[in-house]
């Protein structure tokens, strides 16, 4: 069954990204931000009421710094799916797991166990694969003046490496999947809200404002099944199956978009998942 949570959840985010590819031809990065969380509060709030799910949490600092790393990767994410090519957009944002290995090896040579990496070969190589994929990835955008968004892009992976830990570190002390999302819920929406306050609102103009209530609700439905993914089982199954939303995006972007990738892109993309699948899996035995 946690398989079928993190397919769907991820069929949920690819779903999402088509909404805030349209809907970023009308509003700005920080609005999609603030609309999705606000969106995603009333809609998570009505789920833990339906559970009977208690709003308090007996651990906000946990909560706080889920949302701090988990809304600096949405804001990066949204921000390249705006100016990328959907499918790229989503393979940058799944390097979580290549990222969470780098950790692996950067903490053994902060800690002086420089012994360690022997054994941890696999997954030095692994990493350097994956960020090789990354250079490959990279190198249409370049030629196209996307490195920024480029570069974004990857920052989003980074942050999403960070919150997809805290998720798991909140499932194991028992805090209940509808609050975990609902508390993430709360601080995209007041990020949102505060960065609007500089850079201010976009006109409201139907039926380009129909954008924003999927976003909300679909990215509410996607965190929700990827926290009961990572929740109720093994890690390192459910970070695998994650990749399937790279071919959903890659689906949607060659229907909907006629996104164009050259091979070496697709190639790139390949060998990110390929070493995302096997970094995840040596993390996990080592």
């Amino acid at each position: 069954m946690q398989a079928s949570w993190m397919i769907l959840s991820s069929l949920f985010f690819a779903t999402m990204s088509v909404c805030i590819k349209y809907a970023s031809e009308y509003f700005h990065t920080f609005e999609l931000v603030f609309y999705r969380g606000l969106i995603g509060i009333f809609f998570m709030v009505a789920i833990c009421r339906h559970q009977r799910v208690a709003l308090r949490t007996p651990i906000p600092l946990m909560h706080a710094w889920r949302s701090v790393v988990g809304v600096f990767s949405l804001t990066a994410w949204f921000y390249a799916i705006a100016h990328l090519p959907l499918a790229t957009a989503m393979t940058l944002n799944y390097m979580s797991g290549i990222w969470m290995a780098a950790f692996l090896v950067g903490g053994s040579l902060v800690m002086g166990k420089v012994q360690d990496l022997a054994r941890q070969a696999p997954v030095v190589l692994t990493v350097i694969a994956g960020f090789a994929g990354v250079v490959m990835i990279l190198r249409p955008t370049i030629e196209q003046n996307q490195l920024f968004a480029g570069v974004i892009g990857l920052l989003s992976g980074l942050g999403a490496a960070l919150a997809y830990m805290q998720v798991a570190a909140l499932g194991r002390v028992g805090e209940p999947e509808a609050r975990t999302v609902l508390y993430f819920s709360i601080g995209t929406a007041l990020t949102g809200a505060v960065a609007m306050l500089f850079v201010g609102p976009s006109d409201w103009v139907w039926p380009h404002v129909g954008w924003l209530l999927p976003i909300g609700l679909l990215a509410a439905l996607g965190q929700l099944c990827m926290t009961r993914a990572y929740n109720n089982g093994a890690t390192l199954v459910a970070a695998n199956l994650q990749y399937s939303g790279i071919v959903f995006a890659a689906l949607y972007g060659l229907f909907l978009f006629g996104d164009q990738l050259p091979l070496m892109g697709w190639a790139g993309m390949a060998l990110i998942i390929a070493s995302g699948i096997a970094a995840t899996a040596l993390r996990n035995r080592t």
